[in-house]
């Protein structure tokens, strides 16, 4: 059986879909300001192996993924500006241009690193309607209240507010800091902000309560709702989501619907440098376009991070990029020359499903997979055997082939000849 941690329930625990054979995976997609970074694309990935081992168990995933171009702002407790004006202002182009720029880009490192596409990626700037409708019925079962710059979430009136992230709120309120403006509570967050008097936004709609944009964390319930429902299956994000983003998402839907939003929150850890996460908002961070300017494989970055289980932290450097480098290679060559594939091994393909169901434990998976090269099965059987595996490591195995070897010049070659009768000849002039 599939078993999965459960971020909300705290506990791994076996997966069972609501409404079998399908599967409704919502996953937080990129804010779309900048390129993605390398921190994001591990996120990615995870996600990825997430919907490839739901597929690999036999379920039908309907894969949903967020692009966020309005609304994220530079605090994700609601301080600061929208990003996409941040990204206006270093770019010099419209907020509508660079969304579309990094949108295409980052579909374009999703491609390159074998990441399946979701089978819907919508925008929050698509779906505005949707946001006010949500908000209207939050504010219609009395959770809301307004202040002189948006229409705020009372976080109080949820008794557990915040326990996905296990949040103690009377310590927040005791030992809060930061000057709270209007807020009524430090967890209280926008669910719309009203444009300044002085200026026109690049992006804001007429609603209900005045010329505006929606906050970063109604976009997700909404769409989500929108597309699968006001209960689903998984909901899918980085550990930074814990703290606030899905404790936000979760409180609009309780004030709404009744619900948690999904059965299973699912957050993938993150991609360190030297102790640091990765962060877009620094300016300095790594891409794959890096990767691909210092001549590595996309994948490479990809059988990188399946050595690391998702919710372990891990550390990249260019050494260990190396080693999965080599390894990748090695595998590949393996692969390509065994025969064509004759029949699975059962034995094999039993403990790397064990492996995969245990929490999506791909370096356990892994070793699997190099237990299978290093056996005496014949090359037909292992072929078989590991293109099946490769429906969840996503490494393209069964279509690589190795460059074919250059023809020496003759020009060259005499060359050389001539350069080895020199030496033979002790002629070193």
């Amino acid at each position: 059986m599939l078993m999965l941690f459960d971020t909300y329930e705290r506990k791994v625990r076996p997966f069972t879909p609501l409404n079998p054979p399908q599967v409704k995976l919502y996953a937080c997609g990129l804010t779309v300001y900048d390129y993605a970074h390398i921190g994001n694309l591990r996120s990615y990935i995870f996600e990825d192996i997430l919907r490839r081992v739901l597929e690999f168990n036999g379920h039908d995933v309907l894969h949903v993924q967020n692009i966020t171009d309005v609304g994220h702002l530079t605090d994700d407790a609601d301080a600061g500006e929208d990003k996409m004006e941040v990204g206006t202002r270093r770019s010099g182009k419209s907020a509508w241009e660079i969304a579309e720029i990094y949108t295409e880009a980052f579909k374009q490192d999703l491609a390159q690193l074998h990441i399946l596409e979701p089978h819907i990626r919508c925008k929050a700037t698509d779906h505005i309607a949707e946001q006010i409708t949500m908000i209207q019925c939050i504010e219609a079962n009395g959770y809301t209240y307004r202040t002189s710059d948006g229409i705020y979430f009372d976080t109080a009136r949820l008794d557990d507010y915040g326990y996905l992230a296990r949040l103690k709120i009377e310590g927040l309120q005791a030992g809060s800091r930061v000057a709270m403006s209007e807020k009524r509570n430090p967890t209280d967050f926008a669910l719309w902000k009203f444009s300044p008097p002085e200026a026109q936004r690049q992006m804001e709609w007429d609603s209900p309560w005045g010329v505006g944009f929606p906050g970063w964390h109604i976009e997700c319930s909404a769409m989500a709702a929108h597309y699968l429902g006001n209960y689903f299956d998984i909901h899918c994000g980085g550990e930074d989501h814990i703290m606030v983003h899905h404790p936000n998402e979760i409180a609009q839907m309780q004030a709404c619907h009744g619900t948690r939003l999904a059965n299973f929150w699912l957050h993938g850890y993150f991609l360190q440098l030297d102790g640091m996460k990765m962060s877009k908002s620094s300016g300095d961070f790594l891409r794959l376009q890096t990767f691909l300017d210092r001549g590595y494989d996309p994948l490479v970055f990809r059988y990188f991070c399946l050595g690391g289980h998702y919710r372990s932290k891990i550390t990249f450097n260019w050494q260990a990029m190396d080693g999965a480098a080599t390894a990748l290679h090695r595998l590949r060559t393996a692969v390509s020359q065994w025969p064509d594939p004759i029949q699975l091994d059962a034995t094999f393909l039993a403990d790397f499903t064990a492996q995969v169901n245990d929490d999506l434990n791909m370096p356990r998976a892994l070793a699997v997979v190099w237990n299978l090269v290093k056996s005496d099965l014949p090359g037909g059987v292992k072929k078989a055997t590991i293109v099946e595996f490769d429906r969840v490591l996503g490494l393209g195995l069964a279509d690589w082939q190795p460059e074919a070897e250059q023809a020496i010049p003759e020009a060259i070659q005499a060359l050389t000849e001539q350069r080895q009768a020199a030496r033979t000849a002790k002629n070193w002039a």
